[in-house]
């Protein structure tokens, strides 16, 4: 028996469907442990690396003439599915678990190479906009992972550090310092110690930055990953729900979306999170046809989830483009349709209101407040 568990190793998922669990059967569940499993700390070779090589996502058009085929990547599915279940087929780091993470935090030791001390950094680099863009290797050293960087002078976190980490109140209140200093470089403010965030003062400005300077969106994959690790789970989803409202909705980081949908949102650990943004996304995602990340075709066929999304699903297998009836519709989103039983229904919103003829009107905008004259209407009764 002892030969046979020794021998067992973790299957490698080999597609995107096998990676991504966000609407498998096995997710419906809301239990917060549905997918945090915990297994080996070990070392992974960086997806950041591949990303930065050029794994750009094609920009869309909302011309029906002209929507090229897009497809999730597999690498950056991979990578997160990793990260969720704790790298479980990995080795232990090589390493020697000196750490060097939780000492760096104490204050009792430099970055490598620069020499820099933690206090130094959140105390004088706040603000300092230029220095946060340009110097390259503190944010391994302030974010640390379970997986190798970009800068090799930086070690990986073991589970020991982890815990130790945990359990240190000072090294706690700092990592916070240095997560809210990274906010106010992007444009954003930590509101509590729930995680909430919002718009900083100086938004527009630091946006328009990020928008342009898209290395750093390597740098808030790193930041998300290094929440969920140290014990800051639930301070993802605030800050991936901001980005995808400013992406989708308001333009303001237009060039994030690829980045938000295919590595943002899969950060997060708990499926039915993941869900409830993915769903959010799909409401506003243009054009509606080529949003990638619902749900498998063949759970939208009728069966569980059919109703969660609308798009090409995670296969990677592009919808047809809309006619130009269609298209002229789509454009028409910030306008109002009204149905002929005197309902009116946003047609920015189909996806939460398609079951107004089940009687399901929570979550519709746009629907009318006349309840009793709407179901007398939809059930034919006089």
């Amino acid at each position: 028996m002892g030969n046979l568990l020794g021998s067992w190793r973790f299957k490698e998922p080999s597609t995107i469907e096998e990676c991504d669990s966000t609407w498998g059967s096995d997710s419906e569940s809301d239990d917060p442990g549905a997918e945090d499993d915990s297994g080996t700390s070990g070392s992974v070779s960086s997806t950041e690396s591949e990303r930065a090589a050029g794994d750009a996502s094609p920009q869309l058009t909302n011309s029906p003439e002209f929507v090229p085929k897009m497809k999730r990547s597999f690498n950056a599915a991979r990578d997160l599915y990793k990260y969720r279940h704790s790298y479980l087929s990995y080795k232990r780091s090589r390493q020697p678990n000196e750490y060097r993470n939780l000492r760096f935090y104490l204050n009792k030791i430099p970055l490598v190479p620069d020499g820099i001390y933690i206090e130094e950094i959140l105390t004088k680099w706040r603000g300092d906009y230029d220095k946060l863009e340009h110097n390259h290797t503190y944010i391994q050293w302030l974010f640390p992972l379970r997986e190798q960087g970009l800068n090799f002078y930086a070690h990986e976190l073991t589970q020991d550090e982890i815990k130790e980490f945990q359990s240190s109140r000072e090294a706690k209140r700092r990592f916070l310092l240095a997560y809210s200093l990274m906010l106010d470089f992007y444009g954003i403010k930590l509101l509590d110690k729930s995680g909430n965030v919002a718009r900083a003062p100086n938004w527009q400005e630091r946006f328009q930055h990020l928008n342009e300077s898209q290395h750093n969106y390597l740098r808030i994959t790193r930041i998300l990953k290094s929440l969920g690790e140290l014990g800051y789970e639930t301070f993802k989803a605030p800050l991936v729900r901001l980005f995808l409202e400013e992406s989708l909705c308001h333009s303001t980081l237009p060039n994030m979306q690829h980045s938000v949908l295919e590595y943002y949102v899969y950060t997060i650990r708990l499926p039915a999170t993941r869900r409830h943004l993915l769903r959010y996304a799909c409401q506003h995602y243009r054009p509606a046809h080529a949003f990638l990340w619902g749900p498998p075709p063949k759970r939208r066929a009728g069966g569980v989830g059919s109703r969660d999304c609308v798009g090409a699903g995670s296969s990677g297998i592009r919808a047809p483009a809309p006619t130009p009836e269609q298209q002229r519709r789509g454009e028409e989103s910030t306008t109002s349709t009204s149905v002929s039983i005197g309902v009116t229904v946003s047609a920015q919103d189909p996806v939460m209101c398609q079951d107004l003829t089940r009687g399901r009107l929570k979550g519709c905008t746009g629907v009318a407040s006349n309840m009793t004259g709407m179901e007398r209407a939809l059930t034919g009764r006089s």
